[in-house]
């Protein structure tokens, strides 16, 4: 009896997972890709390689800096000892230079001037700096004053220009 009631039991379950069942499972899935195609669009067409002959070998270099030509003029008024040897500091514009400290000795005060590739070097008044002619003055612990030579492009005449490089405070880095 027992074996009956297994056999009646069974046999609905069994007849449920038929093919009968999942018919409109299929149809929706073979309806719904029906009308659908992929469409690549094709790879672009590749330009061949031209190859560039570069020729301007013989022109200037942009991004040197430029080298001011410097008029020698006979005439009145101040003119620059251009046969004296340039120092150091005089290969860099005043405006790059910063002047970072001081120091005190028995001969006067001293500055400690920082130029654009981190070199430090200490001028005191009589040296030259920047692309000026520019000839230091007076040294103090604030500010370096220098007297510079400015020539007019069109006369070729010098004319003196008084500037100041003054002590650069930097700030402190933060905690």
């Amino acid at each position: 009896m027992r074996a009956k009631f297994i056999a009646l039991v069974c046999v609905p379950l069994l007849s449920a997972c038929g093919p009968g069942e999942l018919e409109d499972l299929k149809l929706f899935v073979s309806q719904s890709g029906a009308n659908l195609r992929g469409k690549v669009e094709p790879l672009p067409q590749v330009a061949p390689y031209e190859p560039f002959s570069y020729t301007g070998f013989d022109l200037p270099n942009p991004f040197a800096p430029r080298k001011k030509e410097v008029v020698r003029t006979a005439g009145a008024g101040p003119s620059p000892d251009l046969d004296r040897k340039r120092e150091a500091l005089e290969a860099f514009p005043i405006e790059s230079l910063k002047m970072v400290g001081s120091l005190e000795r028995r001969n006067g005060v001293w500055a400690v001037v920082k130029t654009p590739d981190h070199n430090l070097y200490r001028v005191h008044a009589g040296n030259y700096m920047g692309q000026n002619f520019g000839k230091i003055t007076q040294v103090s612990d604030a500010q370096i004053t220098l007297q510079e030579l400015i020539q007019d492009t069109t006369t070729g005449s010098w004319s003196e220009r008084t500037s100041t490089l003054q002590l650069l405070e930097e700030e402190e880095p933060a905690k």
